[in-house]
């Protein structure tokens, strides 16, 4: 029998190649990119929520107002990913742990339902673009989370996908690889989809 999953969306960045601004609040379909992708994951009813958020961006705690999910604040957000990481193995010890970036608009409720009818249990499960090149989300087995909280800095989860290779699954186009970092991507990625409307 496979563990029960959660599901973390990290959102304790600092975004700080946006030039002052917030890529995470910035609007996507009427709302701020960071309630759309945690309403995703909701609406996937794959498994309970919860948002990872740094101390000093109380415009994406607003814009998660009303939501079922858990909020999990990182004090030492600007560490890098790795506190995010720790504190959502923590918070979904005992469970496997799906976990995607908050940046990344392009993936739909039905990627994450994708991604968890196709984890089974023993490996690490990771979403590629259409080409195959990785991306998120990514799954980690119960068994694994314990190795998180030796994670440190911005690498992520890395070292434990170098020892735990993961099974690899493909998402349509570049839903899996597709994140806005800057104000220029942004500019390209709204341009790109006003094209194809």
């Amino acid at each position: 029998m496979r563990d029960a999953l959660k599901l973390v969306l990290l959102a304790a960045g600092g975004s700080s190649r946006m030039r002052g601004g917030d890529k995470l609040v910035e609007i996507v379909d009427g709302l701020p990119l960071i309630r759309r992708q945690a309403l995703a994951l909701i609406d996937a009813d794959i498994g309970p929520v919860a948002v990872t958020l740094p101390p000093d961006r109380p415009a994406r705690v607003e814009a998660l107002s009303g939501l079922t999910l858990s909020m999990l604040m990182i004090p030492d957000a600007t560490e890098g990913m790795s506190a995010s990481l720790r504190a959502a193995a923590l918070w979904a010890e005992g469970s496997a742990l799906l976990i995607v970036p908050a940046d990344m608009p392009e993936l739909t409720v039905e990627d994450f339902r994708k991604a968890a009818e196709a984890f089974d249990g023993t490996a690490p499960l990771r979403a590629t673009a259409a080409d195959g090149t990785p991306g998120h989300p990514v799954i980690f087995p119960s068994d694994l989370l314990p190795g998180f909280s030796g994670l440190k800095g911005d690498e992520g989860a890395r070292a434990i996908l170098m020892l735990h290779r993961p099974r690899l699954f493909a998402l349509p186009d570049r839903h899996a690889t597709t994140d806005l970092d800057t104000p220029e991507a942004w500019a390209a990625w709204r341009l790109s989809r006003a094209t194809n409307c």
